[in-house]
């Protein structure tokens, strides 16, 4: 049972908001209006019962607890942590860094940033709309021919700063024809394409049917289609065939300003 204590008041004061209750000893104390019987006026006498509640007490102590353990496991018990990246599709100037799915744990992603040989980069990225896209991914460009850079990617969260691992990746020669990957456009006819697929595997050369991060020519004859119209948005290099004829005959990069499509 909880302990009661009673205190006996006269009502010295009363308005629609607070009340002053005089005490037997002739103190004063606040009271809300609210809170006292109906029909109390002007020097009614009131009782008022105070008592502990244990049971309550002991409830809350238990569902703050609660509270707070579920805190902890959602947002304490693990961390974010650092990216893990990889390199990608390789050429002479160019690189893909990609990377596994963030694991942010509750943290929220701020930015990411990339960094070269030790040198943060002004290098556009993802933003957090196209991350939880599961864009993960990103070009570098304007690298030298033939020469090896670190890449790491910086991760900002609310809850601290990560880095990934460092990878090394080294640009291809001219003569190494292996980073070159086109989507082809409209062509002349089915055989000219097939003509041309066998050309590029024999410089050891691939395609794709879709415009991405990975391409770096698109062969057509004819400035048409949605993957030419993607090309264009994509800023990727627009030859003509004759551009891969070419490369074959030299066995080597060749430069696609003079091929390219009118």
């Amino acid at each position: 049972m909880p302990q009661t204590k009673t205190a006996q008041f006269t009502v010295g004061k009363l308005d629609a908001g607070m009340a002053m209750l005089l005490t037997e000893d002739y103190q004063l104390i606040e009271f809300p209006s609210v809170l006292l019987p109906k029909g109390v006026v002007l020097g009614s006498v009131v009782n008022i019962d105070v008592a502990r509640d244990r049971d309550t007490e002991r409830r809350q102590r238990s569902e703050f607890r609660e509270l707070q353990e579920q805190i902890l496991e959602d947002f304490g018990a693990r961390q974010p942590q650092p990216p893990v990246i990889r390199a990608g599709h390789t050429t002479q100037t160019w690189a893909v860094i990609e990377w596994d799915p963030l694991d942010l744990a509750a943290a929220e992603l701020r930015s990411l940033h990339l960094y070269r040989d030790g040198q943060r980069m002004m290098q556009p990225m993802p933003a957090t709309l196209d991350l939880a896209n599961s864009v993960r991914a990103v070009k570098t460009t304007g690298l030298d021919v033939g020469h090896e850079y670190e890449f790491k990617i910086e991760m900002r969260t609310s809850a601290g700063t990560l880095f990934s691992n460092t990878v090394a990746v080294t640009t291809h020669s001219l003569d190494n024809l292996t980073g070159v990957r086109v989507c082809f456009g409209d062509c002349d006819s089915q055989d000219e394409v097939a003509n041309l697929k066998d050309a590029l595997k024999r410089i050891g050369a691939s395609w794709t049917d879709s415009v991405s991060l990975s391409i770096t020519h698109f062969v057509a004859r004819y400035k048409s289609g949605p993957a030419y119209e993607a090309a264009l948005r994509c800023n990727i290099p627009i030859v003509k065939p004759d551009w891969i004829l070419a490369c074959e005959a030299n066995s080597k990069l060749q430069p696609a300003i003079k091929f390219h499509l009118e």
